[in-house]
């Protein structure tokens, strides 16, 4: 039996979508992309949404229509995809990482209000958020302002926003909500996407709907949204003609047939989280009693969880490493979700951060493991998958025994 990582439902609806813009001459900033906008602002209660390229160039726009640029800093987690932090270098600003929650996975509420509280402060209090080659006091002359807080909704739960939303309110911060792995995720009832000044949802293959490649970008500012608008198509304003720029701005325009693409998920959204949903309860019932690993768990602000990814975590007398080897020969892929982004030879090199600097992280990161998930799966590759799982923490405890 074929277990693929993950796979979209794509259904006859999204192919004539699809050959529909084919046969017209509108390919990029047509009705289509305006009807997707409509149905995701629609389904989040956002009054804007602007459709681009990526999740990752959704990011970059919010960076910048909060005002950050060289030194300025973000309050963000390290653990989640390496583009949250790198959209914020792509402006020349720094990212803050604070610990997260060992249960919800997401940024630790009061991590972030002792980091704004101290760099607030300033001095040594300020060094020991900073990143490592910056803590110093002729390094810290290049440091400018806090500027934001980007929160990430891990694997489809919302973070605890209403605590960092109290410490953005105080410290007068931007609130950006990466949302890019949770649509149709609620926080206390309220839609995540919905919370801050702007967030971002991502359509890639694996996530909730997909058009192949795109994000979007939601605001209840008016202001923020032209500024999207604009930024998105190479700085074109709406009052500038043909070929005229008012701004530097870049390539991220979504085409019309990812659009339509989108316009025919949207049309089965509720259908599409149904089935991830299902696909995430087998998991749990058959993997809830299994010695060694532990599965994901909900938290009480999370009122509806939105199904990203299925991750485990395993116990630390299992070798994460030979439990993947096993499932790998045996059929079954699995992911290591996520290495931390402060650990990324990148940011070692340019920040100078090594390990134990956010312990709860990296114990988690070592930890993770994702299985194969989609809302296309069948419950017999469910079944084989687990399984195949619980055969492989078997042979990795007894490979353990046998270490002298």
């Amino acid at each position: 039996m074929h277990i693929p990582m993950s796979g979209p439902s794509i259904t006859e609806q999204e192919i004539r979508a699809v050959n529909e813009v084919l046969r017209t001459p509108v390919l990029s900033i047509g009705p289509w992309l305006e009807r997707f906008e409509r149905a995701v602002a629609a389904f989040v209660g956002a009054r804007h949404a602007a459709g681009v390229s990526s999740g990752t160039a959704g990011l970059h726009l919010c960076v910048i229509a909060a005002g950050l640029s060289d030194g300025d800093l973000c309050i963000t987690t390290p653990f989640t995809f390496v583009a949250t932090a790198n959209c914020l270098l792509y402006q020349r600003a720094v990212p803050v990482f604070v610990d997260i929650d060992p249960v919800s996975l997401n940024m630790d509420p009061g991590m972030a209000s002792a980091a704004a509280d101290a760099i607030a402060a300033g001095g040594a209090e300020a060094a020991r958020f900073l990143p490592p080659a910056l803590r110093e006091p002729r390094a810290r002359d290049s440091v400018g302002r806090l500027k934001a807080i980007m929160p990430v909704h891990t694997f489809g739960q919302p973070t605890d926003m209403d605590p960092i939303l109290d410490v953005a309110q105080r410290h007068g911060l931007a609130v950006i909500e990466d949302a890019c792995e949770s649509l149709g995720a609620t926080y206390k009832g309220r839609p995540a996407g919905t919370l801050g000044d702007a967030a971002v949802f991502a359509f890639y293959p694996n996530k909730q709907i997909t058009t192949g490649e795109g994000g979007m970008v939601v605001t209840d500012r008016g202001d923020w949204d032209a500024l999207f608008r604009s930024l998105r198509n190479q700085g074109r304003d709406v009052f500038d003609s043909w070929l005229d720029h008012s701004r530097l701005g870049y390539n991220y325009r979504m085409d019309e047939m990812s659009a339509a693409l989108g316009v025919a998920q949207m049309g089965r959204i509720e259908e599409l989280l149904a089935r991830r949903e299902r696909v995430a309860r087998m998991y749990n019932e058959r993997l809830a009693s299994l010695d060694g690993v532990s599965i994901p768990r909900i938290v009480p602000t999370t009122t509806r969880m939105s199904w990203f990814l299925y991750v485990v975590r395993l116990s630390d007398d299992i070798d994460r490493a030979t439990v993947m080897g096993y499932l790998q020969e045996h059929g079954v892929p699995s992911r290591a979700y996520f290495p931390p982004v402060h650990l990324q030879p990148f940011y070692r090199d340019r920040f100078g951060y090594s390990g134990g600097e956010f312990p709860v992280c990296e114990r988690v990161a070592r930890s993770t493991l994702a299985l194969p998930f989609s809302g296309v799966m069948a419950e017999e590759q469910v079944d084989l998958v687990c399984d195949r799982l619980r055969r492989a923490v078997e042979h990795a405890r007894a490979r353990r025994a046998l270490r002298p």
